[in-house]
């Protein structure tokens, strides 16, 4: 594996971007959604292991069994995801702070802020329901390098982010996740309520919205 992306034609890529939007699985498992055999399985996850993009977990068993393993992707491997130039938007911020101070990056989130939740509101505007509108926010978190999905969760919806492409820029400036929270809400508007339910910064797999009618 010589890439630096993921390739979803490839089985070893494959296997990494299952464990990245599933979260940790068996080997059983992957062969069963890979629709594999289980040997040819294990022989990829070796390969993996051996390379340390993935890296075993124990799972305590339900009842008096013996534990289980996992697979969960390792640092390496979660860089192999698209970044959308997340060092350089640090340096970025870092300078501005420099520059403007901490004043100044709040007003470079909020310019930010506006012009997403302009673009988000455009975009939302003819969707009559609130399932339309979350399928819209989806769509335009999935082109932006977001691997976004959404879920029923009951009555509400859910917009699930397997991945953060800003995420280190998130980690340094959090006003990045506060603005993201509210250009959600300002899209929804009034038939909905936006809550975060997950979140990657605060040492969750990813980041999910939860979506109520109001």
């Amino acid at each position: 594996m010589t890439s630096t992306t993921v390739d979803s034609n490839c089985t070893a890529d494959r296997i990494l971007f299952l464990l990245k939007t599933r979260g940790p699985l068996k080997t059983a498992d992957l062969a069963q959604l890979l629709a594999i055999t289980f040997e040819a399985t294990r022989q990829q996850v070796q390969k993996l292991q051996a390379a340390e993009l993935i890296s075993g977990i124990s799972v305590p068993a339900k009842g008096a069994g013996r534990p289980s393993q996992k697979w969960a992707l390792t640092a390496a491997a979660q860089r192999r995801f698209p970044d959308s130039h997340s060092v350089l938007t640090l340096q970025l911020i870092e300078s501005v702070e420099q520059v403007f101070g901490s004043d100044g990056v709040d007003r470079l989130i909020s310019r930010m802020e506006d012009s997403n939740s302009r673009e988000y509101q455009q975009a939302c505007a003819g969707a009559e329901s609130l399932e339309d509108k979350v399928r819209i926010l989806v769509q335009l978190r999935e082109r932006a390098g977001y691997m976004a999905e959404i879920q029923a969760d009951g009555d509400n919806w859910l917009i699930v982010e397997n991945h953060c492409p800003i995420c280190i820029a998130a980690t340094r400036c959090q006003g990045f996740c506060r603005s993201e929270l509210q250009v959600f809400q300002a899209a929804i508007g009034e038939q909905g309520l936006v809550e975060r339910c997950e979140h990657l910064i605060s040492g969750d797999r990813r980041c999910v919205y939860r979506i109520s009618p109001k």
